[in-house]
This record gives structure tokens, C-alpha cells and sequence, in this order.
């Protein structure tokens, strides 16, 4: 296993050593702010690569929108069938050209490289430190006594006993569970169109993502090092305000978000006379929030 993993080692030792070498006559070669920034300019680097496939991800989940009326049409006509049930349905999403399992794409492309990185910073962690990748034995050294307000970047909740090291993992731990549960729930509640919820999948696979993958972060981070843990929070944050920005700017079309654009741009489109509004005018007898036009007053002759 670890050979085959060898050059996500290197890569990512790479990266890590390039940007502290970058930052080390700033910061310090054993400065926490240097050993962090590197792990935060790790995920910035991937989190570009990943765009591709976080455009992919958005133009699936889109189509899947599409096909819920067809997809609810054959849950609905083959109900007694379950294997029937499920070959229409991949029938469907290979002539539409879609996946269901799109929407965990980008989780799925980072896995390899996050177990790198755990394997990297836990190396650092040993007695003593052990050297992956590109790093030196004075690089695993100069990383194993940087700190992240205070705790070892290569320890982990369960491996310390210092109180420091349980609280920044902590909150980092309830950082990254809050990250995953707010942009999932902004998805649902902002960027999903609104649909029936009885029997449909897609729905449910939401609301399984929404209250599952807060909990395994919440048990599994007690194993991470404190370096993994800071990649896992930016790179969180980061998908939080990538996702904010397409739902602001380019949202599903029937969903909540972009209703809301509908209704900006209509406003905007307004025409502007002297400081006065304009708007389309109101069927007859629609007199409810009724705007009063404004009328050219005759000046009396002197």
C-alpha cells in the first residue's frame, strides 16, 4: 500500500516544503504560521485543481433536478419491482449522461491526498519523527515542534494528554462538523428546487449527507492530527463559500436562491425617472401595494 501511495507522499511533501520555504525568512522554519500556512496553501493549490470537477458536480446535480419527474414516474410503475425498478433508473441516468454519486466527486478525488497527508504529519508525530516524501529528517524535526496556537501540529486528542491539544482539536473538530453541516443545509435550503419529499431520492440522500457527515467528522477527528485538522476545516470553509457564491450567482433555476435573482433583477430593471420608480403596471383592480404614477403638474399662469 505504501508504494502505490509513494508519489501522493511525494506531491504532497512537496507542496508542504515549497510554500514553508516560501514563508520560512517571514515567519521562522519552526513557526507554526509557516508549518499552517503550508497546509492551508495545500488546499487552495487542490481546491483549484478540483474545480473541474466541482463544475461537473454542479451540471449533474442540475440534470438529476430535471429527471425527477421521469425518476418518480418509474418508482412509481415499478413499485412492486425493485430490480426493475433500478435498472429504468440507470437506464436513465446513462441516456441523460448523469450520476447520482456526482455529488461526492470532489470528497471522493481528495480522500487519496488527505490519508497522504495523515501519514505525512503522523510521521511527524512518531518518537521519533518519521520522514515521508520529500521531507528530510530535519524537515520532520522542525515540523514535529511547530504549533497551531499553542499544541503540536502532529498531535492528536487521543495521543495527548496535554489540555492545549484536546482544546484546539475540539474546536477545530466542531469547526469542520459545523462547516459540513451549514453547507449542506444551505444547499437544501437555498439551492435545491422545491419538490415533493415522499420517495424521492435525491431528497433523501441529502438529508442523509446533511446529519452523516458532521457525525463521522465529530468521531474521527479524535484520531487526526492537529495538521490534518486544519486541512479538513479550510478546506470546508472553502467549499462553504464556493458553493455560497454559485448559489448567489448562478443558482438552480426553480430553487429558492434563484427566485430570489428573478426578483433582484427585476427590480433593477425598473426604469428611473426623476429619482421615481417605474414598475410594471398592476392588472385592474389589483389595488394591493399599488404604486400611485406620478403625474406632470400644470403650473398656473401669473
Amino acid at each position: 500500500m505504501g508504494s502505490i501511495l509513494n508519489p501522493l507522499y511525494t506531491a504532497v511533501s512537496w507542496v508542504i516544503i515549497t510554500i514553508h520555504g516560501l514563508l520560512a525568512p517571514i515567519f521562522g522554519s519552526s513557526s507554526g504560521v509557516t508549518w499552517s500556512l503550508s497546509i492551508i496553501g495545500l488546499v487552495i493549490i487542490i481546491r483549484i485543481i478540483l474545480i473541474p470537477l466541482f463544475v461537473k458536480q454542479i451540471k449533474s446535480q442540475r440534470a438529476l433536478t430535471a429527471l425527477q419527474p421521469h425518476m418518480k414516474a418509474i418508482q412509481t410503475k415499478y413499485k412492486d419491482d425493485r430490480q426493475k425498478q433500478s435498472e429504468e433508473m440507470m437506464k436513465l441516468y446513462k441516456e441523460h449522461k448523469t450520476n447520482p454519486l456526482a455529488s461526492c466527486f470532489p470528497i471522493l478525488a481528495q480522500a487519496p491526498i488527505f490519508f497522504a497527508l495523515f501519514t505525512v504529519l503522523n510521521g511527524i508525530g512518531k518518537n521519533p519523527p518519521v520522514k515521508h516524501g520529500v521531507f528530510t529528517q530535519a524537515d520532520v524535526v522542525n515540523a514535529a515542534q511547530a504549533k497551531f496556537f499553542g499544541a503540536p501540529i502532529s498531535e492528536t486528542f487521543l495521543g495527548s494528554s496535554s489540555t492545549t491539544v484536546k482544546i484546539v482539536t475540539v474546536i477545530l473538530i466542531a469547526f469542520m462538523s459545523a462547516t459540513t453541516f451549514t453547507t449542506q443545509r444551505q444547499l437544501m435550503v437555498k439551492g435545491m428546487p422545491k419538490m415533493d419529499s415522499s420517495n424521492n431520492m435525491m431528497l433523501q440522500q441529502q438529508k442523509i449527507m446533511l446529519y452523516l457527515f458532521p457525525v463521522i467528522f465529530a468521531i474521527s477527528g479524535v484520531n487526526f492530527p492537529i495538521g490534518v485538522l486544519i486541512y479538513w476545516s479550510t478546506t470546508n470553509l472553502w467549499t462553504w463559500g464556493q458553493q455560497y457564491y454559485v448559489i448567489k450567482r448562478n443558482p438552480t433555476p426553480g430553487s429558492p436562491a434563484y427566485e430570489e435573482l428573478q426578483h433582484k433583477k427585476a427590480r433593477k430593471a425598473g426604469t428611473v425617472i426623476d429619482g421615481t420608480t417605474i414598475d410594471e403596471p398592476r392588472p385592474e383592480g389589483d389595488v394591493k401595494g399599488q404604486r400611485q404614477q406620478p403625474k406632470a403638474k400644470k403650473k398656473k399662469k401669473k
